[in-house]
């Protein structure tokens, strides 16, 4: 994998990291809350209200020479304080926790296919890694073309990835899962799985983020083949009818068959 820089928007597309996002938000608006509280209300420069939220029992210090509620300023900087160790303690469990559980290294390497995929252009998009879905893509990459599969279930992604295939995991009919795919900048997309009703879900889909790609569908029948071109594909593949057609071909002509199969 290349080793170029990742963006901002790699980082914030994953999990762990808007986990440890909403900690770290928490934190800045606690202090920034205790800066503002304490420099407009009681009139002390910046530098002093951080000192402050360090360390409350340095307002006695102040209180010494100014008149003013001590005790209740006291309460308040102890409440920010209480929090930002809170918080502080959040940020350090969700890290540690993620570092020994090898989250953050799976994290790191989801970006880096993110990244990959942010770059391809005129690539495939296979959704759905089962049988079929594999057949094309393993059929793609020996034509040196450059394949991104989506795929819902967790093991069906993690597959994918360890064939050597850019993966993106979840459902193929939510844009925001295509656009992740590269969609836009596809040359075409197919759905693959085995499902005709969610194959033609993903063609709408499409059409609606990426008009201009090429889409080709499995369908389970006739029936099936009538709605997706409808639904906007350009091709249809019903398995069952392919095979027999296969069949039929070895049948008609058994030493092309045998050609093929030596």
């Amino acid at each position: 994998m290349t080793s170029a820089p990742l963006p901002l928007g790699a980082f914030v597309r994953r999990t762990l990291l808007r986990r440890l996002l909403r900690p770290v938000a928490a934190f800045v608006f606690l202090v920034v809350a205790g800066v503002v509280g304490f420099s407009t209300v009681h009139g002390v420069g910046v530098v002093d209200a951080l000192f402050w939220l360090i360390d409350p029992t340095s307002i006695e210090l102040h209180f010494q020479t100014h008149e003013g509620p001590e005790t209740l300023v006291k309460a308040y900087a102890i409440v920010i304080f209480t929090g930002l160790v809170v918080v502080g303690l959040w940020i350090g469990e969700t890290f540690v926790s993620a570092a020994f559980g090898g989250q953050i290294h799976e994290e790191l390497r989801h970006m880096q296919i993110q990244h990959e995929i942010d770059n391809l252009e005129n690539h495939v998009i296979i959704c759905g890694y089962g049988t079929f879905g594999k057949t094309i893509a393993a059929q793609l990459d020996e034509s040196g073309r450059d394949v991104v599969v989506i795929e819902t279930k967790e093991t069906g992604h993690r597959k994918a990835i360890d064939d050597g295939f850019l993966a993106v995991e979840g459902d193929a009919r939510h844009e925001q899962v295509l656009s992740d795919a590269g969609a836009s900048q596809a040359e075409t997309v197919i759905g693959a799985i085995d499902d005709s009703n969610v194959n033609i879900q993903i063609i709408i889909a499409t059409t609606q983020l990426a008009p201009g790609v090429k889409l080709i569908a499995r369908a389970g029948d006739a029936t099936y083949e009538s709605l997706a071109r409808q639904a906007g594909a350009d091709e249809v593949i019903i398995p069952e009818v392919v095979s027999g057609e296969q069949v039929s071909m070895a049948l008609s002509h058994p030493q092309r068959a045998e050609r093929r199969v030596s």
